[in-house]
Protein backbone atom coordinates (compact mmCIF):
# COMPACT_ATOMS: atom_id res chain seq x y z
CA UNK A 1 0.00 0.00 0.00
CA UNK A 2 1.34 3.34 -0.95
CA UNK A 3 -0.68 5.33 1.53
CA UNK A 4 0.97 6.30 5.09
CA UNK A 5 -0.54 7.95 7.96
CA UNK A 6 0.62 11.23 9.14
CA UNK A 7 0.11 11.27 12.97
CA UNK A 8 0.09 15.01 13.14
CA UNK A 9 -3.72 15.52 14.31
CA UNK A 10 -3.08 12.66 16.87
CA UNK A 11 -0.85 15.37 18.92
CA UNK A 12 -1.89 18.69 17.58
CA UNK A 13 -4.37 20.91 16.11
CA UNK A 14 -3.09 20.99 12.66
CA UNK A 15 -4.29 22.40 9.59
CA UNK A 16 -5.94 25.07 7.36
CA UNK A 17 -8.96 22.98 6.79
CA UNK A 18 -9.23 21.10 10.72
CA UNK A 19 -12.38 21.85 12.11
CA UNK A 20 -12.57 18.96 15.02
CA UNK A 21 -9.37 19.80 16.67
CA UNK A 22 -6.86 16.94 18.21
CA UNK A 23 -8.00 13.87 17.27
CA UNK A 24 -9.09 11.52 20.80
CA UNK A 25 -7.77 8.53 22.10
CA UNK A 26 -10.53 6.09 20.70
CA UNK A 27 -10.50 7.39 17.36
CA UNK A 28 -6.58 7.37 17.12
CA UNK A 29 -6.99 3.66 17.83
CA UNK A 30 -9.55 2.72 15.67
CA UNK A 31 -7.82 5.20 12.54
CA UNK A 32 -4.93 2.69 13.18
CA UNK A 33 -6.85 -0.44 13.97
CA UNK A 34 -8.95 -0.15 10.33
CA UNK A 35 -6.30 1.30 8.71
CA UNK A 36 -4.27 -2.20 9.54
CA UNK A 37 -6.81 -3.92 8.02
CA UNK A 38 -6.06 -1.84 4.27
CA UNK A 39 -2.43 -3.14 4.50
CA UNK A 40 -1.05 0.18 5.33
CA UNK A 41 1.73 -0.28 7.49
CA UNK A 42 3.99 3.10 7.82
CA UNK A 43 3.47 6.20 10.19
CA UNK A 44 4.86 9.13 10.29
CA UNK A 45 5.32 11.21 13.37
CA UNK A 46 7.55 14.18 14.94
CA UNK A 47 8.69 15.37 18.24
CA UNK A 48 7.53 18.43 17.15
CA UNK A 49 4.23 16.87 16.94
CA UNK A 50 3.08 17.58 20.18
CA UNK A 51 1.31 14.45 21.54
CA UNK A 52 1.70 12.22 18.52
CA UNK A 53 3.99 9.91 19.85
CA UNK A 54 2.94 9.37 23.07
CA UNK A 55 -0.76 8.68 21.84
CA UNK A 56 1.12 6.20 19.42
CA UNK A 57 2.64 4.49 22.02
CA UNK A 58 -1.21 4.14 23.94
CA UNK A 59 -2.37 2.70 20.80
CA UNK A 60 -0.03 -0.54 20.81
CA UNK A 61 2.13 0.32 17.40
CA UNK A 62 4.51 -2.42 17.46
CA UNK A 63 4.07 -4.06 14.14
CA UNK A 64 4.30 -0.37 12.85
CA UNK A 65 6.73 0.68 10.23
CA UNK A 66 7.58 4.62 12.45
CA UNK A 67 9.20 7.38 11.17
CA UNK A 68 9.81 10.05 13.83
CA UNK A 69 11.86 13.36 13.19
CA UNK A 70 14.36 15.37 15.40
CA UNK A 71 13.81 19.07 16.26
CA UNK A 72 16.61 21.32 15.02
CA UNK A 73 19.48 21.36 17.07
CA UNK A 74 19.43 23.91 20.31
CA UNK A 75 21.74 26.79 19.58
CA UNK A 76 24.65 26.46 21.96
CA UNK A 77 24.82 22.15 22.17
CA UNK A 78 27.94 20.93 23.53
CA UNK A 79 26.72 17.21 23.13
CA UNK A 80 25.30 17.03 19.93
CA UNK A 81 25.95 13.05 19.54
CA UNK A 82 24.54 13.32 23.34
CA UNK A 83 21.38 15.04 22.23
CA UNK A 84 20.30 12.91 19.46
CA UNK A 85 20.67 10.01 21.55
CA UNK A 86 18.34 11.40 24.82
CA UNK A 87 15.91 12.99 21.89
CA UNK A 88 15.26 9.16 19.94
CA UNK A 89 16.01 7.10 23.21
CA UNK A 90 12.77 9.72 24.53
CA UNK A 91 10.80 9.29 20.93
CA UNK A 92 11.41 5.25 21.69
CA UNK A 93 9.92 5.33 25.02
CA UNK A 94 6.94 7.12 24.22
CA UNK A 95 6.18 5.19 21.50
CA UNK A 96 6.90 2.03 23.21
CA UNK A 97 8.90 0.16 20.48
CA UNK A 98 12.56 -0.66 20.46
CA UNK A 99 13.34 0.11 16.93
CA UNK A 100 12.28 3.59 14.46
CA UNK A 101 11.79 2.69 10.50
CA UNK A 102 13.23 6.22 10.23
CA UNK A 103 15.28 8.96 11.77
CA UNK A 104 14.42 12.41 9.77
CA UNK A 105 15.89 15.46 10.55
CA UNK A 106 12.95 18.56 10.88
CA UNK A 107 15.59 21.56 9.93
CA UNK A 108 18.32 19.16 7.38
CA UNK A 109 19.95 23.14 6.54
CA UNK A 110 21.88 22.37 10.35
CA UNK A 111 24.01 19.92 8.25
CA UNK A 112 25.83 22.27 6.53
CA UNK A 113 26.54 24.37 9.90
CA UNK A 114 29.49 24.19 12.16
CA UNK A 115 28.00 21.16 13.32
CA UNK A 116 26.63 19.56 10.50
CA UNK A 117 29.26 16.65 10.29
CA UNK A 118 29.20 15.91 13.58
CA UNK A 119 24.93 15.70 13.61
CA UNK A 120 25.45 13.47 10.75
CA UNK A 121 27.64 11.15 12.32
CA UNK A 122 25.32 10.75 15.42
CA UNK A 123 22.36 9.86 12.91
CA UNK A 124 24.82 6.93 11.45
CA UNK A 125 25.29 5.45 14.99
CA UNK A 126 21.72 5.31 15.32
CA UNK A 127 21.55 3.43 11.89
CA UNK A 128 24.95 1.39 12.75
CA UNK A 129 23.40 0.45 16.38
CA UNK A 130 20.31 -0.78 14.62
CA UNK A 131 18.17 1.90 16.82
CA UNK A 132 16.80 3.07 13.20
CA UNK A 133 16.80 1.44 10.02
CA UNK A 134 16.94 4.14 7.59
CA UNK A 135 18.20 7.98 8.03
CA UNK A 136 17.62 11.09 5.67
CA UNK A 137 15.72 14.43 6.00
CA UNK A 138 12.44 16.15 5.71
CA UNK A 139 12.80 19.08 3.07
CA UNK A 140 10.09 22.18 2.30
CA UNK A 141 11.70 22.99 -0.98
CA UNK A 142 13.75 20.56 -3.89
CA UNK A 143 16.66 23.33 -3.54
CA UNK A 144 17.62 22.01 -0.47
CA UNK A 145 18.74 18.75 -2.06
CA UNK A 146 21.05 20.52 -4.62
CA UNK A 147 22.56 21.69 -1.33
CA UNK A 148 22.57 18.44 0.28
CA UNK A 149 22.71 14.86 -1.24
CA UNK A 150 26.55 16.12 -2.32
CA UNK A 151 27.99 15.95 0.79
CA UNK A 152 25.90 13.02 2.77
CA UNK A 153 24.19 9.93 1.16
CA UNK A 154 20.26 9.69 2.90
CA UNK A 155 18.26 5.86 2.89
CA UNK A 156 15.02 8.37 3.27
CA UNK A 157 13.74 11.43 2.21
CA UNK A 158 10.55 13.21 2.67
CA UNK A 159 9.11 16.19 0.73
CA UNK A 160 6.08 18.10 -0.09
CA UNK A 161 4.44 16.98 -3.34
CA UNK A 162 0.77 17.66 -4.42
CA UNK A 163 -1.26 18.28 -7.91
CA UNK A 164 0.02 22.31 -7.26
CA UNK A 165 3.02 22.20 -6.23
CA UNK A 166 4.97 19.29 -9.16
CA UNK A 167 8.40 21.06 -8.23
CA UNK A 168 9.62 18.19 -6.88
CA UNK A 169 9.13 16.31 -10.19
CA UNK A 170 9.53 18.49 -12.75
CA UNK A 171 13.13 20.00 -11.01
CA UNK A 172 14.20 16.07 -12.05
CA UNK A 173 14.93 15.33 -8.53
CA UNK A 174 12.49 12.57 -7.86
CA UNK A 175 13.79 10.74 -10.90
CA UNK A 176 17.61 11.58 -9.57
CA UNK A 177 16.57 9.94 -5.63
CA UNK A 178 15.34 7.13 -6.97
CA UNK A 179 18.14 6.66 -9.41
CA UNK A 180 20.17 6.86 -5.79
CA UNK A 181 17.97 4.19 -3.96
CA UNK A 182 16.68 6.46 -1.81
CA UNK A 183 12.96 5.83 -0.49
CA UNK A 184 11.14 8.88 -1.18
CA UNK A 185 7.96 9.78 0.77
CA UNK A 186 5.44 12.89 0.20
CA UNK A 187 3.13 14.83 2.03
CA UNK A 188 1.09 17.96 1.51
CA UNK A 189 -0.84 16.00 -0.98
CA UNK A 190 -4.22 18.08 0.29
CA UNK A 191 -2.04 21.60 1.39
CA UNK A 192 -3.65 21.12 5.11
CA UNK A 193 -6.44 20.81 3.53
CA UNK A 194 -6.76 23.70 0.75
CA UNK A 195 -7.25 21.84 -2.12
CA UNK A 196 -10.06 20.09 -0.73
CA UNK A 197 -12.41 23.51 0.15
CA UNK A 198 -14.87 24.49 -1.55
CA UNK A 199 -14.52 28.29 -2.65
CA UNK A 200 -17.57 29.52 -0.14
CA UNK A 201 -15.09 27.18 2.62
CA UNK A 202 -11.64 29.23 1.52
CA UNK A 203 -10.44 31.37 3.89
CA UNK A 204 -10.27 35.34 2.56
CA UNK A 205 -6.48 35.45 2.61
CA UNK A 206 -6.39 32.88 -0.45
CA UNK A 207 -8.65 34.94 -2.72
CA UNK A 208 -5.18 36.83 -3.83
CA UNK A 209 -4.90 33.83 -6.03
CA UNK A 210 -8.42 33.67 -7.94
CA UNK A 211 -7.36 33.02 -10.93
CA UNK A 212 -5.94 30.04 -9.82
CA UNK A 213 -8.56 28.99 -7.75
CA UNK A 214 -11.01 29.21 -11.24
CA UNK A 215 -8.66 27.45 -13.31
CA UNK A 216 -8.68 24.29 -10.83
CA UNK A 217 -12.49 24.24 -10.70
CA UNK A 218 -12.66 24.58 -14.55
CA UNK A 219 -10.43 21.65 -15.07
CA UNK A 220 -11.99 19.38 -12.08
CA UNK A 221 -15.34 19.38 -14.01
CA UNK A 222 -13.88 18.81 -17.30
CA UNK A 223 -12.12 15.54 -16.12
CA UNK A 224 -15.18 14.74 -13.50
CA UNK A 225 -13.05 14.33 -10.85
CA UNK A 226 -13.72 15.12 -6.84
CA UNK A 227 -10.83 17.32 -5.12
CA UNK A 228 -10.38 14.36 -3.25
CA UNK A 229 -9.43 11.54 -6.24
CA UNK A 230 -7.33 14.31 -8.27
CA UNK A 231 -5.14 15.20 -4.76
CA UNK A 232 -4.41 11.40 -4.03
CA UNK A 233 -4.47 10.41 -8.13
CA UNK A 234 -1.08 12.75 -8.56
CA UNK A 235 1.28 11.54 -6.34
CA UNK A 236 -0.15 8.38 -6.24
CA UNK A 237 0.42 8.22 -10.02
CA UNK A 238 4.29 9.07 -9.87
CA UNK A 239 6.21 5.79 -10.25
CA UNK A 240 9.14 7.53 -7.86
CA UNK A 241 7.26 8.10 -4.79
CA UNK A 242 7.48 5.15 -2.21
CA UNK A 243 4.47 6.40 0.16
CA UNK A 244 1.96 9.11 -0.08
CA UNK A 245 1.60 10.47 3.89
CA UNK A 246 -2.03 11.57 4.39
CA UNK A 247 -3.23 12.99 7.84
CA UNK A 248 -6.80 12.02 8.78
CA UNK A 249 -9.13 13.11 11.39
CA UNK A 250 -11.53 10.05 11.80
CA UNK A 251 -12.42 6.48 10.37
CA UNK A 252 -14.31 8.28 8.15
CA UNK A 253 -11.76 10.28 6.22
CA UNK A 254 -9.49 7.04 6.11
CA UNK A 255 -12.54 5.73 4.17
CA UNK A 256 -13.51 8.40 1.95
CA UNK A 257 -9.50 8.58 1.09
CA UNK A 258 -8.81 4.62 0.40
CA UNK A 259 -12.05 5.06 -1.90
CA UNK A 260 -10.74 7.41 -3.53
CA UNK A 261 -7.61 6.57 -4.20
CA UNK A 262 -7.95 4.57 -7.34
CA UNK A 263 -8.21 7.08 -9.73
CA UNK A 264 -6.27 7.99 -12.85
CA UNK A 265 -5.35 11.53 -14.23
CA UNK A 266 -6.35 12.16 -18.06
CA UNK A 267 -4.31 14.99 -18.18
CA UNK A 268 -2.91 17.89 -15.68
CA UNK A 269 -4.37 21.14 -15.07
CA UNK A 270 -2.57 24.04 -16.34
CA UNK A 271 -1.93 26.78 -13.87
CA UNK A 272 -2.47 30.36 -15.39
CA UNK A 273 1.46 31.89 -14.13
CA UNK A 274 3.65 30.56 -11.97
CA UNK A 275 3.33 28.87 -8.22
CA UNK A 276 3.31 31.88 -6.12
CA UNK A 277 5.89 30.03 -3.36
CA UNK A 278 3.58 31.99 -0.17
CA UNK A 279 0.71 29.41 -1.45
CA UNK A 280 2.75 26.25 -1.77
CA UNK A 281 4.25 26.92 1.81
CA UNK A 282 1.84 26.52 4.79
CA UNK A 283 4.80 28.10 6.78
CA UNK A 284 4.34 31.19 5.28
CA UNK A 285 0.28 31.22 5.66
CA UNK A 286 0.39 33.25 8.99
CA UNK A 287 2.19 36.51 7.23
CA UNK A 288 -0.90 36.27 4.72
Amino acid sequence: MKIALGTVQFGLNYGVANLAGRVCLEDVKNILRQAKTQRIDTLDTAIAYGGSESTLGQSDVGGWKIVTKLPGLPDGCIDVAGWVEAQIEGSLRRLGIDQLNGVLLHRPEQLLGPDGSTLFNALQRLKAQGITRKIGISIYGFEELDRLTGEMDFDLVQAPLNILDRRLVESGWAKRLKERGVELHVRSAFLQGLLLMAPDQRPTKFTRWESLWVEWERWLGKTGLTPLQACLAYPLGVTEVDKVIVGVDSFEQLKEILESAHSTLPNLPNWLSPIDPALINPSQWNQL
